[in-house]
């Protein structure tokens, strides 16, 4: 008879689990409580979109689109992308479902994103991100509250060493203005460029003040500042914002050559970034689209918002510690099983992590109780047709027996 293949798990994937799945859990827990205390509500997107979503709020340009995406035809030949990330998704519901009405929103997800990009360290083609965004507030406030936001979850995390580079890319005149005077600084060096940022010059300019290509470091670093070029209310809205942070208590430094590709960014770009993932140093990245849903053929809407790698943001975390039962019942012979189900179902409905022991040697089973490491043990066997309870305390806490004692008496 042959033998049957176990089929391997798809290049870019994982299985997570053990320590692994305790970092991960432990990133959307802390998210999860400090969006509440910021009062983000929750939404859940679908996984797929129409490609289009993706293609016009990307741009047909940027690598994600033409490189990164996993597209398809469904049976019915329409086009559809599994989600490279999610604010597309969010501003597409923000026009079809009528959010507009709750407007200013501020809403926050997580959830699997899939981009084919060679796998590499805490990246994966499908991935886990955590996504927050406020739709529908022009002010400077929403972009100090998200960045507030941030910075809280990475200190309640413990995350050391992560420093927050901030710029602004202004407002629609300044961005103009300031293209036009990286487009001529850039013609006058076309010799010297890369084949990439030769490509990106009539399409992207901007993303060649980012080029890790050595050819373009001198030209990209000798480029016109957007200072310059500044309207004043564009100095005032970032003026505003540094403000918001310092009042926050937000550390933040500013980074001039910190850009977004897509013309429908605007004022605030931000990044936080370390230096213990190698070169891939942002952990969490954002700023302002203010043009972005006008893109998707709505009404301009302001909007701000940021993402980041939950398994990046879980390999900068020590090791969780294992969560143990606090109590676990041990059936101390076969006659007592039902008696013990009984006993660790009153324990878990009144809040206390239970485990039960009921199977392996009868005189073992007290010993292999212990070795959880429990707060307490309680065995159950039977005599003369009633079942007796012993309860044996491990740890040193004042009115524990007590507690447990009317817990399993419910």
């Amino acid at each position: 008879m042959a033998r049957i293949e176990t089929p391997r798990p798809i290049r870019g994937t994982q299985d997570i689990f053990g320590e692994d799945q305790r970092r991960f859990g432990r990133v959307v827990d802390a998210f999860e409580r400090v969006r509440r205390l910021y009062c983000f509500g929750r939404v859940e997107l679908p996984v797929f979109e129409s490609t289009a979503v993706f293609a016009r709020s990307l741009g047909e340009t940027t690598d994600v689109v033409s490189k990164e995406m996993y597209s398809f035809e469904d049976r019915g030949g329409d086009s559809l992308t599994l989600r490279p990330e999610f604010t597309a998704g969010i501003a597409r519901a923000y026009l079809t479902d009528g959010w507009q009405q709750y407007a200013p929103l501020k809403i926050a997800t997580h959830g699997p994103v899939f981009r084919y990009e060679r796998p590499q360290k805490g990246r994966y083609r499908q991935f886990h991100q955590i996504d927050a965004e406020v739709i529908g507030a022009a002010e400077p406030g929403a972009d100090v509250e998200l960045l507030a936001f941030a910075d809280q979850l990475l200190r309640e995390l413990g995350i050391e060493g992560v420093t927050l580079q901030l710029n602004t890319l202004g407002d629609a005149e300044t961005r103009d203005a300031w293209r036009a005077a990286l487009v001529a600084h850039f013609e006058a060096h076309r010799d010297v460029l890369s084949e990439d940022s030769l490509a990106r010059l009539d399409k992207n300019p901007l993303r060649i003040l980012d080029s890790k290509d050595p050819r373009d470091r001198p030209v990209a670093d000798s480029a016109p500042g957007i200072d310059d070029y500044l309207t004043p209310e564009a100095r005032d809205f970032f003026a505003a914002v540094t403000a918001g942070l310092d009042a926050a208590g937000v550390a933040w430094t500013r980074n001039d050559r910190l850009v977004r590709g897509l013309d429908y960014y605007r004022h605030t770009a931000f990044e936080f970034v370390t230096d213990r993932l190698g070169a891939q140093g942002t952990v969490l990245a954002g700023g302002r689209y203010d043009g972005l849903i006008g893109s998707l053929g709505g009404p301009e809407t302001p909007g701000v918002g940021w993402a980041a790698g939950i398994e990046r943001l879980a390999m900068l975390l020590d090791a969780p510690e294992v969560e143990r039962a606090q109590v676990v019942v041990v059936a101390e012979d076969d006659d007592a099983i039902a008696e013990a189900i009984a006993s660790v179902a009153r324990f878990r409905r009144n809040g206390w992590r239970a485990d039960l022991v009921a199977s392996g040697s009868s005189r073992k089973r007290f010993d292999k109780a212990v070795k959880e490491n429990p707060l307490a043990v309680e065995s159950v066997r039977i005599v003369d047709g009633a079942p007796v309870r012993r309860l044996k305390i491990l740890v040193a806490d004042e009115g524990l027996e007590a507690r447990l004692k009317g817990a399993s008496a419910e």
